[in-house]
């Protein structure tokens, strides 16, 4: 079913980062930090996957990506959503479903065997294709993703996710200089403003978060 009304982005980000907190898909740990894709120490971890078991959230969440697409690229913006190996496909999937439109995936490398083919799915010559993952922390796996989608005669200039860590000042404009548009729900701010108005956290855990977002490379090396 395809949403025809919805919340403004900033009402949508706080909802989005409640439910989160709701079904502990969000862990804080300064004292044993997590290692991101990236090498850096961090407090914060979210899974963006756990999404997937709760029916209602997932819906919820779902319109909400999918009303945040329509507002911000077009309504008629795309022809095939495409999601990105593995976290991304349940989310294209659902998407998909609710715009009616086709839907593929994109391997992170070719297969390496039978056709050697790295997108799923039917994709057309010169199908606007929109790239959904679950999250994005500086970018790179986006890049990647859609030099794939662009390999195969796709058009693809915009990615939508629904957590951006949104602590890496140059994610917007690595994935704009590649002519990416990136579409999210919401980030490491909105979890940390929730978190502290509903008490999911002690004080002291939330304030080395704090710390971490504002500094994340620091706070790395301070940690290790």
């Amino acid at each position: 079913m395809l949403p025809t009304s919805y919340p403004d982005d900033k009402l949508m980000a706080q909802l989005t980062a409640k439910m989160f907190l709701d079904i502990k898909a969000v862990h804080f740990n300064p004292e044993n930090p997590f290692t991101l894709a990236s090498g850096i120490s961090s407090p914060s971890y979210i899974d963006c996957r756990k999404l997937i078991s709760y029916p209602r959230i997932r819906s919820t969440v779902m319109d909400f990506m999918t009303c945040k697409i329509l507002r911000s690229a077009g309504f008629e913006a795309f022809d095939n959503i495409a999601g990105g190996e593995t976290a991304g496909i349940p989310f294209a999937a659902l998407i998909a479903e609710r715009l009616g439109l086709p839907m593929t995936y994109v391997r992170k490398k070719p297969k390496g065997y039978g056709k050697d083919a790295q997108i799923e799915g039917q994709l057309n010559k010169n199908q606007k294709v929109l790239l959904v993952e679950d999250l994005t922390t500086d970018g790179g796996s986006k890049i990647k993703f859609v030099e794939a989608i662009r390999k195969a005669e796709g058009i693809c200039n915009h990615t939508a996710v629904i957590f951006y860590y949104d602590i890496f000042p140059k994610t917007l404009a690595k994935l704009s200089s590649h002519n990416i548009t990136l579409h999210y729900l919401c980030s490491w701010g909105d979890i940390l403003e929730a978190a502290r108005k509903g008490n999911y956290f002690d004080k002291k855990t939330l304030d080395q978060v704090e710390l971490f977002l504002s500094n994340p490379f620091d706070w790395s090396k301070i940690t290790k």
